[in-house]
């Protein structure tokens, strides 16, 4: 069958976003000899002209669409990203008949909400190299769609449990041109993933809607040559999009072992989980290219921490960043207050704690964005900031009930005089 692949996000936030759970499915498709024409939308100035030429004269029997970001995750002047996307899919359902799907990081966390209010046919909830192909087998045999796990069609309630891809080894990483799309410069970083799923359970976290809590790993040996495809390509600049780079420790440890035995020349950037960090890990780490980490502490009081559902503590913090200086890696850090358990107090101590620490960047939010299925969530409720029917699509925050936000404001403003590298959102 004819694939239209539409990539729907529109932003990018300190560099360029590539489409790489889109890419994955496009090689799926390809490989299962679909014919599959991608349009990235970010970048593109006039994104009506590039779908509407693709449709009319690539004539799609299926048109799939990714959702990544609903929205910014700023509590002021939220930037509601959805209602870009759904106005692609609007555009798309007045330009074709053909079935329209949904899927996506995005979709995958409001499967109903978003299927609902669309204009689109269907949407797959969790990772579509799978059930993408499923629909098109069955669609070209005119067999019903029912029992495929994690299809939501419109106009039928429920959806069959979703299924995990246990073995992601059994679908290739996609060919570099899925992801790059453009030349490859001096500035162009691309996305690596070796990992999914994440087992933190972090109590306000929406990966186990989009991923799952089981950790899946990808072969080394498969990761190093698909590297070795983007260098082969001009990439020489990574970033793994992996939760928790450093988890599991020998995992992490190998397959940075094995991008130096290989020679690839690459620098890369990865995110952190900030426990069980060693100085053999971050020296391999630095052996290997990595040259900036985000370590994402949100706290540092214990019993913020503990209701956050986080495994470390304040000191595994400082461990950690300590470890990260030695070796000259810089450091982003990520702070976010508000949560179950804050104080005055834990404020103003997480904020001194922050400025003691080498980060060349820090990040700090106020509020936290409500999803659904988290502990969070469930908190909320609870407490009456979010009511049993709403589906959280529209952006909720949680502050602890109490604690006023203006003050919090006021707080961290006064904290980084002086720290111009402090980024308040």
């Amino acid at each position: 069958m004819k694939v239209l692949l539409i990539s729907a996000n529109r932003t990018e936030i300190n560099m360029r976003t590539m489409p790489l759970g889109l890419a994955f499915v496009a090689q799926a498709l390809s490989d299962r000899h679909h014919n599959v024409k991608m349009i990235d939308c970010v970048g593109l100035d006039d994104i009506e002209s590039h779908i509407k030429d693709a449709i009319n004269n690539f004539r799609p029997d299926v048109i799939g669409i990714s959702i990544r970001n609903i929205d910014d995750q700023t509590m002021v002047n939220t930037h509601f990203l959805y209602r870009d996307d759904r106005e692609i899919i609007a555009l798309a359902r007045r330009l074709s008949d053909r079935p329209i799907i949904l899927g996506g990081a995005g979709y995958s966390m409001f499967p109903d909400a978003i299927l609902s209010d669309s204009d689109a046919d269907m949407g797959i909830e969790g990772e579509g190299e799978a059930a993408l192909c499923t629909v098109l087998e069955k669609l070209e045999k005119g067999e019903p769609l029912d029992d495929i796990p994690g299809l939501h069609t419109k106009g039928k309630p429920g959806a069959r449990k979703r299924e995990f891809i246990r073995d992601t080894g059994n679908f290739p990483f996609p060919d570099p041109h899925y992801i790059v799309g453009s030349p490859v410069t001096a500035d162009t970083w691309v996305p690596v993933q070796t990992r999914r799923g994440c087992p933190m359970d972090c109590s306000y976290c929406s990966t186990a809607s989009i991923e799952g809590r089981i950790l899946r790993k990808r072969p080394v040996a498969s990761v190093i040559e698909w590297i070795g495809r983007l260098v082969a390509a001009g990439t020489r600049q990574l970033y793994f999009v992996d939760n928790t780079f450093n988890l599991p420790r020998s995992y992490a440890l190998s397959l940075s072992r094995a991008i130096t035995d290989a020679g690839l020349g690459i620098k890369w950037r990865s995110i952190i989980y900030p426990w069980r960090i060693d100085e053999e890990l971050v020296s391999a780490m630095a052996d290997a290219g990595c040259f900036e980490i985000s370590l994402g502490s949100e706290s540092a009081d214990e019993e913020v921490l503990r209701r956050m559902h986080k495994r470390f503590g304040r000191e595994d913090v400082a461990r950690a960043s300590r470890l990260f200086k030695k070796y000259g890696i810089k450091q982003i850090g990520f702070l976010m207050f508000g949560a179950p358990g804050e104080t005055r107090q834990s404020v103003q101590d997480t904020l001194v704690f922050a400025a003691s620490l080498d980060y060349a960047f820090l990040k700090v939010t106020v509020g936290i964005r409500i999803y659904p299925h988290t502990a969070l969530a469930g908190e909320a409720l609870k407490q009456g900031i979010i009511q049993p029917d709403d589906p959280l699509l529209e952006p909720r925050f949680y502050i602890t009930p109490g604690l006023d936000e203006i003050w919090i404001r006021d707080t961290i403003a006064q904290h980084a005089m002086g720290h111009p590298n402090w980024i308040l959102s």
